[in-house]
Parts: C-alpha cells; sequence; structure tokens
C-alpha cells in the first residue's frame, strides 16, 4: 500500500455484514478506531481514506432537501388556490399525516432511511394531498353554493360522498401502479424495491387522512361563505370554460390535437438513448491498474509511486491517493501483483477548476494515464465498480464474453473483438483479459534418472519446495501473538534457472544429486489464469461507455461484432454488465405491467360499472407518457429503471384526474345535463382541484428535478418524466376528455337543463 508519495503504509478494510446499517456500522467503527488510536505508539495513527458513511449521508441530505422543499412548495400552491388557509390546513396536514406514517410503517417492516426510500417518500409528497385536495375543494364549493336551509354537517357529508368513490380508486390505482417494482429481483430489485415500498406506504396514509380524517377536519375548519358560486364565478372556471367549449364544439380539432401530440411522442421515443441507471456521483474516483504480468513486486511499487506523482502533479482536484498492488485471498476476489487499484480522493468541488465536471475529470485521467507506457487504465467509481465487479467479474459497466474450448483460438478472437469495440464511438478503457504472459520455469523430472540413484519423484518436490518456496521451521511466540518460522535457500541460490538446476538431492545411500542431472528445466511463458463460467472457457473484454447511453451503443457494437467477428462452431459471445440489469428488468416489466394494467381496469370498472367510462379514462395514459417522452428528449435524459419509475407513477396520476372529472361528466349526464353543456360545465367545476393535484405533484418533485447534491442523478430522470407528463395530461384531461365525453357519456335517468340540474343538485 502507498499513499501520495508518503510511501508504503498499512491498510486495513472493514466489512459490514449482509443486512447491516452502513451509517450504523461506520459510526461503530470510527468509535472503535478512537480507542485503537489511543494505544497506538506514539506518531502512528489510522486514519480513514474512504468513508462510505459519508457517501450515505450526502445523499440523504440531497432527497431531505428535496423533500422539505418540496413540501413548502406544496403548500404555497395549495394556500394560492384554494384561497384561505382553513382549507389549505386541511389540505397541507395531510403531508405530516402521511409522511409520518411512511416512516413508521418503514420502521416496522424493518425498511432504512435511504437514498431510494426518501427518494420514494419525496415522490409521493406532491400525490398525498391530491385527495385531501378533492375534500377540500369539494366541500369548499358546497358551502358556496349550499342551500339556506342546509347545515354545515350536511354539506361536509354530502360533498364527501359526492367524490369519495373515485377519490379511493385514484388513490389505489397510484398504489396498485408501483407493483411493477415490486416484481424486481437481484440488483435492480434491491435498489428498486424499497422505492416502491416507501411511496406506496405514504400514499396509503394518504388515503387514511383523505377517507377518515380530512372530511372531519373540513367539518371543523372550513367556514360556510356569504359568497355563492353563481355571484362570483371563479377566476380558472372563467379560464377553462371557453377553451372546453371550443374544444367540445370542435371535436376534430381535439381528436387532431391528441394524434399529433402522439406522434410527437413516438418520434421523440425513436431518438431516445436506453441506461440501466444514471451514473451516480459518488465524489471520488477508482483507477484499476493493469501491468505486465512479468512484473516484480519491486517494479510494480514503483510504477505505482510514478501514477499517483502523474496524477497529483496533473490535476489540482485530487487531494490524496490511496494505491494497492495485488490483494491477497482474504476478501471478495485475490489480484497479483501486476493489478494495482487507487482510490482517488477529489476535493470539495468549490475548490475545482471552472468547468470541470465529474465526467470531464474521469476522461481526462483515462485520457492522461493513456500514455502512461506499460499499463492498462480502468476508469470509474469505489461503489459503481463494485457492483460492476459483482455482476460480471470485471470493473467495468460492459464485459463481452467468449466462450469456446480451445485458449489459443479464445484469445485471437478475443484480441479481434477488443479492436472492434474499440471503434465504436463512445468506448472508453476497453481492455481484455490478460491469460497469457506470465513467465514460468517448467521442471520436467526424469523419472528413469531417480530411479537409477534410489530417488523418488515425491523426494525431488519436497526438496524443491522446501528450497524455493520455503517451508514452515516453528513459532515464534511473543506474549499472546505467534508467528510462523519459514525456511529456505538463500536469493543467490534460488533466483535463476542454472541455480535451481544446482540444488542438490541426496539419495538413502549417501549419494548428492543435482536436480538438473535427473530433471529437464524449461524457461516459458505460460498462461496467468484461465476463466470459467458453468464449466466452459472464456475470455472477458471489458469496457466503460461514455459520451452516449450504454442501450444505443450496445445495439450498435452488436451489429458492428455480428458483421465482423467471426466465430467458429462451438464459440459464442455473451452480453453483460449494466446493459443485462437493463434488459432483465424490461422483460419482467413487459410481463408485470400489462397485469397491473388489468387489475386497474377491474378497479376502474368495479368504480364506474360502465365500460365506456373505463375506456375514456385510460385514453389519458397514452397521452401522459407522450409528455414524459418528450421531455426525456428535451433534456438530453436516456430511458432508464428511474424514468421508468416516473412513467409508473405518472401512470397513476393520469388516471386520478381522468377518474375524477369522468365520474363528474358521468354524474352530470346521469341528472339530465345536455352532453355538451355537462362536458363544459365539468371542465370548470373541476379545473381547480386537477389543476392544484398537477401542480402539487409537479413542484413536489422540482427540487430533485434541479438538486445537484449526491444522488441527485437516480432522481432527475423520474422527476422529469413525470413534470412532463404532467403537463399534456393535465392540459388533455381538461380539455380533450370533455370533447370526446360525448361518445362516452351514460343515458341520462331525467331530461334537465343545467341550471335546472344544479339547482335538484343543491337542493
Amino acid at each position: 500500500m502507498g499513499q501520495s508519495r508518503e510511501g508504503e503504509v498499512v491498510a486495513g478494510l472493514v466489512l459490514k455484514l449482509y443486512g447491516s446499517n452502513t451509517s450504523e456500522v461506520v459510526e461503530s467503527t470510527k468509535r472503535r478506531f478512537e480507542e485503537i488510536n489511543a494505544s497506538l505508539p506514539n506518531g502512528v495513527k489510522a486514519v480513514a481514506y474512504y468513508d462510505q458513511g459519508t457517501l450515505v449521508q450526502k445523499a440523504a441530505a440531497t432527497v431531505t432537501t428535496a423533500l422539505w422543499q418540496g413540501a413548502s412548495l406544496v403548500a404555497i400552491i395549495v394556500f394560492v388556490f384554494l384561497g384561505g388557509w382553513r382549507p389549505s390546513l386541511v389540505v397541507v396536514l395531510s403531508i405530516p399525516f402521511s409522511v409520518g406514517f411512511a416512516f413508521i410503517a418503514m420502521n416496522v417492516l424493518g425498511i432504512g432511511a435511504n437514498l431510494m426510500t426518501l427518494g420514494g417518500v419525496a415522490i409521493a409528497i406532491g400525490m398525498m394531498v391530491d385527495g385531501a385536495i378533492v375534500i377540500a375543494e369539494n366541500v369548499d364549493r358546497g358551502f358556496k353554493e349550499r342551500a339556506e336551509h342546509d347545515d354545515a354537517r350536511t354539506i361536509v357529508a354530502r360533498a364527501s360522498t359526492e367524490v369519495i368513490a373515485p377519490l379511493i380508486a385514484a388513490v389505489a390505482v397510484v398504489i396498485i401502479v408501483f407493483l411493477p417494482l415490486f416484481s424486481l429481483h437481484g440488483t435492480e430489485g434491491k435498489t428498486f424495491r424499497p422505492l416502491a415500498a416507501s411511496a406506496a406506504l405514504a400514499m396509503t396514509g394518504s388515503l387514511i387522512y383523505s377517507v377518515l380524517i380530512a372530511p372531519a377536519m373540513a367539518l371543523s375548519l372550513i367556514r360556510p361563505s356569504d359568497k355563492t358560486r353563481g355571484a362570483s364565478e371563479e377566476r380558472l372556471t372563467r379560464l377553462i370554460k371557453p377553451l372546453a367549449g371550443f374544444f367540445v364544439r370542435q371535436r376534430m380539432v381535439a381528436i387532431s390535437l391528441a394524434t399529433l401530440l402522439l406522434f410527437a411522442g413516438g418520434l421523440a421515443a425513436t431518438r431516445l438513448g436506453s441506461e440501466f441507471t444514471p451514473a451516480m456521483e459518488e465524489g471520488d474516483v477508482l483507477l484499476r491498474v493493469t501491468m505486465a504480468p512479468s512484473i516484480s513486486l519491486t517494479e510494480a511499487q514503483l510504477t505505482s509511486t510514478r501514477i499517483e506523482k502523474r496524477l497529483l502533479d496533473s490535476f489540482p482536484e485530487i487531494e490524496s491517493i490511496v494505491s494497492r498492488i495485488g490483494r491477497g485471498e482474504v476478501g471478495a476476489h485475490a489480484d497479483p501483483v501486476n493489478s494495482i487499484e487507487a482510490f482517488v480522493a477529489l476535493k470539495p468541488r468549490e475548490e475545482w477548476r471552472d468547468g470541470m465536471r465529474p465526467d470531464t475529470l474521469r476522461t481526462e485521467i483515462s485520457d492522461n494515464l493513456g500514455s502512461f507506457p506499460g499499463i492498462r487504465v480502468n476508469v470509474g467509481q469505489p461503489i459503481a465498480m463494485s457492483v460492476d465487479e459483482l455482476l460480471t467479474g470485471t470493473k467495468a459497466q460492459l464485459a463481452v464474453k467468449v466462450f469456446g474450448p480451445d485458449t489459443e483460438t479464445l484469445l485471437e478472437k478475443s484480441q479481434r473483438l477488443q479492436s472492434i469495440l474499440q471503434n465504436v464511438p463512445g468506448a472508453s478503457d476497453v481492455q481484455a483479459d490478460q491469460i497469457t504472459g506470465a513467465p514460468q520455469l517448467v521442471v520436467s523430472l526424469n523419472r528413469t534418472a531417480l530411479g537409477r540413484y534410489g530417488l523418488s519423484i515425491k523426494d525431488a518436490l519436497d526438496v524443491l519446495r522446501s528450497g524455493v518456496g520455503g517451508t514452515e521451521a516453528g513459532t515464534v511466540f511473543e506474549g499472546v501473538r505467534q508467528f510462523p518460522v519459514v525456511v529456505r535457500f538463500a536469493e543467490q541460490d534460488r533466483n535463476t534457472p542454472a541455480a535451481i538446476g544446482r540444488i542438490i538431492l541426496e539419495s538413502e545411500s549417501g549419494a548428492r544429486i543435482p536436480l538438473e542431472s535427473v530433471a529437464e528445466l524449461e524457461e516459458i511463458v505460460g498462461p496467468r489464469q484461465i476463466t470459467r463460467e458453468n464449466g466452459e472457457r472464456f475470455i472477458a473484454v471489458q469496457l466503460n461507455v461514455r459520451e452516449r447511453d450504454i442501450g444505443s451503443y450496445v445495439g450498435e457494437a452488436q451489429k458492428a461484432v455480428k458483421e465482423s467477428l467471426d466465430l467458429p462452431a462451438g464459440y459464442r459471445v455473451e452480453w453483460g454488465g449494466q446493459f443485462e440489469l437493463q434488459r432483465e428488468a424490461n422483460k419482467r416489466f413487459s410481463v408485470v405491467i400489462p397485469i397491473t394494467l388489468a387489475i386497474v381496469c377491474l378497479i376502474l370498472l368495479l368504480t364506474f360499472g360502465r365500460m365506456k367510462s373505463v375506456i375514456l379514462i385510460l385514453l389519458n395514459i397514452p397521452l401522459a407518457l407522450t409528455g414524459g417522452v418528450v421531455a426525456l428528449w428535451i433534456s438530453g435524459l436516456p430511458v432508464s429503471v428511474p424514468a421508468t419509475v416516473g412513467f409508473i407513477a405518472l401512470f397513476g396520476i393520469a388516471l386520478g384526474n381522468g377518474m375524477v372529472l369522468v365520474s363528474f361528466m358521468d354524474d352530470f349526464a346521469r341528472r339530465g345535463f345536455e352532453r355538451d353543456e355537462l362536458a363544459i360545465e365539468a371542465a370548470g367545476l373541476r379545473a381547480r382541484p386537477v389543476l392544484m393535484t398537477a401542480l402539487t405533484t409537479a413542484l413536489g418533485l422540482a427540487p430533485l428535478l434541479f438538486a445537484t447534491g449526491v444522488g441527485a442523478e437516480v432522481q432527475r430522470p423520474l422527476a422529469t418524466v413525470v413534470m412532463g407528463g404532467l403537463v399534456s395530461s393535465t392540459a388533455l384531461t381538461l380539455l380533450v376528455l370533455p370533447a370526446l365525453h360525448r361518445w362516452f357519456a351514460p343515458e341520462p335517468e331525467s331530461p334537465l337543463s343545467v341550471r335546472e340540474a344544479q339547482r335538484a343538485r343543491r337542493g
């Protein structure tokens, strides 16, 4: 181990047990090291050079900040729209109730607070007020439209009853649409199931508040107003009604608008790339340096020191470098002495050069070391490279494996594959496994010659093993500590083939025979390693993808490999790494999402009792998804699992808004409204709650969209999709759905005009 020009140091690694909490383990370790440092000799101190607890705290702080900022923005929007502190308080109180319910349930279920679970609550922060908004807005409107003989309890009960069924169904749908995330397994499941669990728990808390507590709070806080809706029509209603009226009377324009948006969304979707998850900026860099297999430990140490000096001189952003040469057999993996793993600690971002970004810094480090003689470099981040190594055995984003029976053929084809992959734009740090280059001395014993001197093969091998490798001769005790004593020949008697050939074998008769008399010694360049997977030999070519998404790179690379790499019978190529995780997640989503959609349709059918209403509500989904796709394209983000989570959340939000509006239009149709008039009236009545729910959800996610802290990269695609989808979904919910409702409306139960139906509804 070496550290930043300071020479050799002693380092240790603390591993946490499976299922334990990282922050708790780190804090316990720090307390223990305080005790250890107190007992060390003067001038000796144990100092942590990498602390995952710091990363966890920074990531949690990013989401926690977004959480309270989103809650504040939601509260402001609620107050602005409802226009009074009493109905606003009814709505805003749902936030602490729902968040508290989620945290208590997470504690009971053993779910910790981390980047993903807090992110799930942050996603729900804007949605958890939706149910309370519908209750408070309807009660507030009920007081404005009240008849003289109605008391407050009757008004609240009637207003809550009108919306309670679609409200329950809407929130239940939002919870159910997170089911696909619970189906994920492996790395993707470990990553996103906690997010789905925390979001679902928060929405469950909001459902409890909306159904059981919000009506009681509304009765206690909201006061009857002397103003009626007929005397002073709300500004939003006056704005939405003419727009809705235009589209209702010009239905082909509404259909054309929806079709145009769908076409734009489809066109944008063809231009999107894909990846598993965006790379989280951990704040540090990990270098993986591979040298010649024949390098000595001394030369490897000198090379490591030169690399450290070169990087420290070239990049002022680097705070310190700790390098480890080789890796012992204790731990996850063993490494030979021709492998260096260098942890590069970076200074705070405010001390970096202007315009320098983390991905740019990694690229420049890779380019800088690309001209360093005798090494191959892979530049990444500590946690990301560890995950990649667990997935494929390589510390890179993508691993392409060539399988086959013959090592020489595998070597030839892997070199050709490496050349092909390097020529595909976006490839970086491309390198194939080292399987040759290890110098070896082969000692072939002559059985006849051994027998002539009365020696056995075991006799010869025992002498060779003891003299060159060493053998344990005893133990030295120092207090309670003990150390083995190993003896072997002096270095000059074992460091060359000629010296080894002069090793003396002694027979039972006392004859002394040099090893070279009974064996043939040959220097060869042998295999460094032979790798197998499921019993098959393979060679892996690893690489990172930079300045483009991994999905488009793999697509182009697979095409190039198919055209240019000719494999004989019995040989094949397999692609793995993050691309494999993305493919597995998409495969599972393709099965689970249709099942979830079927469950949602069943809930809608049970709620509305009519297939036409269900179809009309479902039409809102593609229109909402279009906005999300266009938002990803405009922002230059690829489709990833976080973006898919955003589409799933958007799926539920769009259904919820559509359900509330369609339930009102169906209710008016049954009461005898003329169909065009009922659509316009329903759009005006529901404009405020629909816009409120859209804005609260969007602004609740806005801090995640603009956050710059650790972990913000993972949440940004999700926020982008939801905010973009809400724009198209809200506009189309208020303008297109009313225009289409005429063809989906139920038959009236009694022929009444709009004003008569309003009076009958208030009476």
